[in-house]
């Protein structure tokens, strides 16, 4: 399995919900305030990126990245918390 971080900008109406209750279906971490982590297997950053366009409005901003080294400093969570 791959560990991935997402981010995010709301922008416009702001509707968080939909990504929040997808991102929980997942497991994934709040690591900051709109930075989550999570473990895929078999998927891309892209598919992955493509896949979480669902959950946002089209003026949205999104990075899906894959991540082999990590570390934080205050934050809510972490990887390890995975």
């Amino acid at each position: 399995m791959a560990l991935y971080f997402l981010s995010y900008d709301l922008r416009g109406k702001r509707d968080y919900q939909k990504l929040y209750n997808e991102l929980n279906s997942i497991n994934a971490v709040r690591v900051l305030e709109s930075t989550w982590c999570f473990n895929k297997a078999n998927i891309t950053a892209k598919g992955l990126r493509d896949y979480f366009k669902g959950f946002i409005d089209k003026d949205d901003g999104l990075l899906v990245s894959e991540s082999k080294d990590w570390a934080t400093y205050n934050a809510e969570g972490t990887p390890n918390d995975l």
